[in-house]
């Protein structure tokens, strides 16, 4: 499973191309995911550039954490596609194994 939170302007774009490389298959069907909205804060230092608010400025913004499946094989490629079309510098993308519950 990978999860990540994008700005709600970029989540569908995310979402898409998350889908694209593979992420999201579940039996029959494909592009599957979840989501929530939350709010992130972040603080970017000095020599950050930001894709919102400024260097030096608390910035709040609402977001879509994005949780998906995937195979294990293809997660490494779903993090590359995430890093390439998500907006921020340094997306945080967290990835954990499932158990086989069959």
């Amino acid at each position: 499973m990978i999860i990540v939170s994008a700005p709600t302007d970029s989540a569908d774009t995310l979402r898409k191309a998350i889908g694209e490389a593979g992420g999201g298959k579940l039996g029959d069907y494909s592009f599957c995911s979840f989501s929530y909205p939350g709010t992130a804060r972040f603080l970017p230092n000095h020599s950050a550039d930001p894709a919102v608010g400024n260097s030096g400025e608390l910035e709040i913004i609402e977001e879509e954490r994005i949780e998906v499946v995937c195979d294990a094989s293809d997660a490494k490629t779903i993090a590359s596609v995430i890093r390439a079309v998500h907006p921020y510098e340094e997306p945080v993308i967290a990835a954990y194994s499932l158990l086989d519950l069959d």
